[in-house]
């Protein structure tokens, strides 16, 4: 599937936030540096999805392609590296990606990117891991954007979506995810049941993590490109 005009807007606003407004506060969220309260909780919910994702991945990870599409500062492709993946990370955020390369460990295999997770020059993958990195896009561009990457996938998929529910869809629409002076664009909250009714049988393990003003839930499911 091609990326939508939506999907190519809502890139460029996430671009634009994370290298011109957030790059300090998100770097600070994924570090070990000390937090208000909100922040806190959702370095904790960050944190347990994190561990949800990797759960689902192999232990042993030796001579699998992995793709971390919207990285950020990198903690699961270092995770997915230490456990023998070759690992592309790739961000439309040049800061953050500046940021991972600086903390990630330099005997790792990965190769860090500035771009579009989508971009087929990236190749086909074992694994693909997309943390967080779909919340602020519509129903419809995130089930493209799975699907363009299960095209080239012949394990599995994980990613995140921001699950429909009352509290959460007032919190986002009240902006109070983070202060005004650097708000993220609007988080689009997704049904779930409209996720598995297109994926099918494909979409496997789900979990939601709640963790204060951080609500994300974690969806698998199984690729569909040629073994590599």
């Amino acid at each position: 599937m091609m990326a939508s005009a939506t999907y190519d807007l809502y890139r460029a606003r996430l671009e634009t936030y994370f290298d011109r407004t957030a790059m300090d506060a998100w770097a600070r969220l994924t570090s070990d540096a000390p937090v208000s309260g909100i922040r806190a909780t959702v370095r904790k919910g960050r944190d347990a999805m994190h561990a949800t994702l990797m759960g689902w991945l192999p232990e042993n990870m030796t001579g699998l392609r992995v793709l971390d599409g919207g990285c950020g500062t990198g903690a699961l492709a270092v995770e997915a590296a230490k456990r023998g993946a070759s690992v592309v990370a790739i961000d439309v955020s040049k800061s953050l990606v500046d940021i991972a390369r600086q903390r990630a460990p330099v005997d790792l295999d990965i190769d860090w990117q500035v771009g579009d997770m989508l971009d087929p020059r990236l190749g086909a993958f074992h694994h693909v891991i997309a943390m967080d990195s779909l919340i602020h896009y519509k129903t419809g561009d995130i089930i493209a954007a799975i699907e363009t990457l299960r095209a080239r996938t012949s394990g599995s998929v994980v990613f995140t979506f921001a699950p429909r529910t009352p509290l959460l869809t007032v919190m986002h629409t009240a902006g109070l995810l983070f202060p005004r002076s650097d708000r993220a664009p609007a988080i689009i909250p997704v049904t779930e049941s409209k996720l598995r009714a297109h994926f099918g049988a494909s979409a496997m393990r789900g979990q939601r993590i709640s963790s204060g003003f951080y609500k994300s839930h974690a969806l698998e499911v199984v690729g569909e490109g040629v073994a590599l």
